[in-house]
């Protein structure tokens, strides 16, 4: 299994740096941005584990189902960037609930390990799968807030946007398969990154305390500069 997850990282990394080259030839920006920031997250598990093998600190190992996971999300991400999302009417649908999933199972193996409920282990189980649904569906949201932002910053600067708004309905139909995907992960019972979180055992709860936080907040920041941004298109255009 470790040399097929070793394989899938290296197929899916190698697709992702296709897609970039793919815009470079199409001149398409918002194809070359997601695919540098894709390239990025998928190589930053394993440079995390290089940098801790060279400093004086503990030596983090994340195993090969964490880099391969991201590796995946971020190739059909790109493929879907070079058109798939407008053409392929499932396509956003797999992208959102496989990401969503991938989060969740993050989240759930945190729970699992940082939540000692004093109630029934049914209760703390029905505890730890709420949380793990909501949390991820609050990451969502952001997300949402992010890809309208991008919109708005597009059309104040005149320049297609690097992530793409379908509006209202499309942002119900990624809340509900960012449910599935979580939904999945917490009904199936996967663990598979305990042992990644296991490393980090004190700094779990203030982590997910403060991505807590940080969602909410950012949510806010993001409407606010959404609201301003829509203010300001709408008296450039009046003028």
């Amino acid at each position: 299994m470790t040399s097929v997850l070793h394989g899938v990282f290296f197929v899916s990394l190698a697709g992702i740096v296709v897609t970039v080259i793919l815009g470079l030839v199409s001149q398409n920006v918002s194809a070359i941005v997601n695919g540098i920031v894709s390239v990025v997250f998928t190589l930053t598990p394993r440079l995390v584990e290089y940098a801790s093998a060279l400093g004086n600190g503990p030596y983090l190992t994340f195993g090969p189902a964490l880099p391969a996971w991201i590796a995946v999300a971020g190739l059909l991400h790109m493929i879907g960037m070079l058109g798939w999302y407008d053409t392929v009417w499932w396509w956003d649908h797999l992208t959102h609930s496989i990401s969503a999933a991938f989060i969740a199972a993050f989240v759930y193996a945190s729970l699992q390990i940082h939540i000692q409920h004093p109630l029934e282990p049914q209760f703390r189980d029905l505890y730890v799968a709420l949380i793990t649904v909501l949390f991820t569906l609050g990451v969502g949201v952001f997300w949402e807030f992010i890809e309208l932002a991008a919109r708005e910053i597009g059309e104040y600067i005149d320049r297609p946007p690097v992530l793409e708004y379908y509006g209202l309905r499309d942002t119900i139909l990624d809340m509900m398969f960012n449910g599935i995907g979580a939904l999945v992960i917490v009904a199936l019972d996967v663990r598979v990154f305990v042992s990644v979180i296991e490393q980090a055992t004190g700094s779990i709860g203030p982590l997910l305390f403060g991505s807590a936080l940080g969602l909410f907040f950012g949510s806010v920041c993001l409407g606010v500069v959404i609201e301003k941004l829509d203010s300001m298109s709408c008296d450039s255009r009046a003028h």
